[in-house]
């Protein structure tokens, strides 16, 4: 079902409120090629194909991420872009192959304060839709860790450098099937899906700091633990809103994770894409920063209360 014009205007208004609150911060709108050659190596997303073959393959972007964190390198401290995305096998009651992302870069600031960014930003996309924030959502968020998580609601004492064997073993022993599945990740996201996200929904708004080292991604390991890196993901009434690093800028270490994941997308059979060599020379020029991407058409979903995607979208995925 498409949105209805009211929900259009509603959209509308929040896309310009969430611009405004961004020039009022200082921070530059910018735009990003759509059509790239290395649209990402993280193990489950899957890009669209745009075009050509062979080593001259481009691929439609699954998030904006390397070209704006380019610009962060080149002396651009806050960033951000609001616009489309591409990410292939996904649809659903919250996903849709085509979608709108909000991204944004602040150098020099801790992950915390991008979770201070989402607070508001929520608030300000409800007061746009013409809605008071309702509880819990107009108070501080809860703020709380992976570990804490697995121990609150899955009786899972997760320490991040176990290996396969044994967080199979700690699934098990709660009572979650893993499965046929052999992955570290794999398993770690059955212990999610079955115990973790059930209690987040019913939550309000928690920001999930603290992800293991295995699912770091672009994000940096932990200052006080290497087995986790900082990394915080938000879930609000349900829904999966934002994900957010605290940059990785070692452009060795970075390497080594794009070709590890590169692998693991080899042996699942997924298209295996080009390493970004722009930015692995860029990283080392980064300044200290945390990035954050948020998903647009959720927030819109969230701050007029629709249970599907589809709702919000002008012209839904046929």
């Amino acid at each position: 079902m498409a949105a209805t014009p009211a929900v259009l205007e509603a959209r509308a208004r929040i896309r310009r409120a969430v611009r405004d609150w961004f020039d009022g911060q200082g921070f530059v709108e910018v735009e990003t090629p759509a059509r790239v050659r290395s649209p990402g190596q993280e193990v489950h997303l899957d890009a669209v194909p745009a075009g050509q073959a062979g080593t001259d393959a481009r691929w439609l972007i699954t998030s904006p991420e390397y070209h704006l964190k380019k610009l962060v390198a080149a002396g651009m401290p806050r960033v951000y872009e609001l616009g489309r995305c591409w990410r292939d096998h996904e649809s659903g009651p919250h996903h849709a192959t085509e979608f709108t992302m909000l991204e944004w870069y602040r150098a020099g600031a801790p992950l915390e304060a991008l979770a201070d960014d989402c607070e508001a930003l929520v608030r300000l996309a409800f007061r746009a839709a013409g809605r008071e924030p309702p509880p819990p959502l107009d108070a501080p968020f809860t703020r709380t860790t992976v570990r804490d998580l697995f121990a609150d609601f899955a009786g899972i004492e997760l320490a991040g450098d176990e290996d396969v064997a044994t967080l199979r073993a700690k699934a098990e022993a709660v009572g979650v099937s893993a499965g046929s599945a052999t992955a570290w990740d794999d398993i770690f996201f059955q212990v999610f899906l079955d115990r973790i996200e059930p209690a987040l929904a019913a939550e309000g708004a928690t920001f999930v700091f603290d992800w293991p080292a295995p699912l770091g991604a672009l994000a940096r390991s932990h200052p006080r633990d290497p087995r986790l890196v900082e990394r915080f993901e938000l879930y609000a009434d349900g829904l999966e809103l934002a994900n957010a690093f605290g940059e990785l800028t070692d452009a060795a270490e970075q390497r080594r994770r794009f070709v590890e994941e590169a692998q693991i997308r080899a042996e699942r059979g997924r298209a295996v894409y080009p390493i970004d060599e722009g930015l692995l020379a860029a990283l080392p020029r980064m300044p200290p920063t945390a990035g954050i991407a948020l998903g647009f058409d959720r927030l819109v979903m969230l701050a007029l209360g629709a249970a599907r995607i589809d709702e919000v979208l002008a012209f839904p995925p046929g």
